[in-house]
């Protein structure tokens, strides 16, 4: 799982709503399905590209599947991103400071 699949994921703003009800706690599959005014083959096919991307588990309990938020790779996005932003920053900064020092 590379940022780029992490990215293509969290680029869709249902799956960006799956997760935010999953940073409550999990969820049985049919519940993420309820929430949502679309199909629920189309649901699980989110959940699928969440799974793929590393941002979700799914486990059976029963009858049931539950999914639930996966954080880690999402904190290696974050650093990943906060990483970049910190080098622009410090470009801009010596792009704005003349050679004379003033």
């Amino acid at each position: 799982m590379g940022i780029q699949e992490t990215l293509k994921a969290l680029s869709d703003p249902v799956r960006r709503e799956i997760l935010e009800h999953l940073k409550h706690g999990r969820l049985p599959a049919g519940r993420i399905a309820e929430l949502f005014d679309i199909s629920a083959p189309a649901v699980s096919r989110h959940l699928s590209v969440l799974k793929d991307a590393g941002l979700v588990r799914d486990y059976r309990e029963g009858k049931f599947v539950f999914y639930e938020l996966k954080a880690s790779v999402l904190e290696e996005t974050l650093l990943w991103m906060m990483n970049l932003k910190e080098a622009g920053d410090e470009e801009a900064l010596r792009s704005h400071v003349r050679p004379d020092g003033m």
